[in-house]
């Protein structure tokens, strides 16, 4: 079976916790023997393949679970809390990490629509979600496992590298998370680019309406279509993505105020209240009070 194959390719490559390059660029491979606890991370546009264990993410209160039977594609930046509660040195959670790279994404998502048509949307759901799960399909199996076969050699990767990896994105967009992918890269991606322009301008205090006329929408229709998209408003986005790269700040031991400005607080007083009122703890008793060990995302 395909999936036991690639857990073998996994498990002779890494021994210790942690994650491990690969040399493909962007894939990376991880493992983890302790239960870490759910805390703040922002996960970025990625594949996470799970091949033992379980993962955790939390995303707006509602938990999601996902082990070897589906894989997880996040499309857009999204703040989650994500941990691996059940990982143990006899039930390790081992698994694949793999960047979505936007200009490979975005060339094969409008090729697809070129050749397919416009993408159909399920009934009801006009904007699929940022994070999403997808079944293994023969199609996605094939690609991991040849991507995987790499192996350490040099010239195999630098040679067929790129290609496999491409391989491995249309097995994506063709699959259970195809429709997501597609919306969040391909045309009418207007949702994603502005989840792109706050990512990278935290620190600035950007509006909904300089939002909405980024993407050349009306405020009303921005603020719907963000809201089924991430299940937030762009404000309630705003303030996560802030308080979780913080967060994450803190635990890699920054202090309390650099972390604040880094993310766009001009009053600390302001960004502990907000971060009380989010994770139930002041920054510095979360910090005390939290294990923060290395989250693999």
């Amino acid at each position: 079976m395909k999936r036991d194959q690639i857990k073998q390719l996994v498990e002779k490559r890494i021994t210790e916790d942690g994650m491990v390059e690969t040399g493909i660029n962007g894939v990376r491979i991880f493992k983890v023997t302790n239960a870490i606890p759910c805390a703040p991370a922002v996960y970025e546009p990625a594949v996470i393949v799970i091949l033992s264990g379980r993962k955790e993410a939390i995303l707006d209160g509602d938990k999601y679970i996902y082990d070897n039977s589906q894989y997880m594609c996040c499309t857009v930046s999204m703040p989650v809390e994500a941990g691996t509660p059940d990982a143990s040195p006899e039930d390790p959670l081992l698994g694949v990490y793999i960047s979505l790279d936007t200009k490979v994404m975005t060339e094969l998502a409008i090729e697809m629509e070129s050749a397919g048509g416009a993408i159909k949307l399920p009934k009801g759901n006009s904007q699929p979600q940022g994070l999403s799960f997808a079944s293994w399909d023969d199609c996605f199996s094939d690609a991991l496992l040849r991507l995987l076969q790499l192996g350490e050699d040099m010239m195999d990767i630098s040679i067929l590298g790129e290609s496999r990896l491409r391989e491995l994105y249309y097995a994506v967009l063709k699959g259970d998370a195809g429709i997501s992918a597609r919306r969040s890269f391909g045309i009418g991606n207007e949702i994603a680019r502005s989840i792109q322009y706050l990512s990278i301008n935290l620190k600035k205090n950007v509006t909904i309406d300089e939002l909405a006329s980024l993407v050349g929408m009306s405020r009303a229709v921005f603020h719907r279509k963000f809201k089924q998209a991430t299940r937030m408003s762009p404000i309630q986005f705003m303030k996560a993505m802030r308080l979780n790269n913080a967060a994450m700040k803190i635990a890699a031991g920054m202090n309390v105020s650099e972390a604040a400005m880094a993310v766009g607080y001009v009053s600390s007083t302001q960004f502990s209240r907000e971060f009380k009122r989010l994770y139930g703890q002041s920054p510095k008793k979360w910090s005390q009070s939290k294990d923060l060990l290395e989250n693999i995302a």
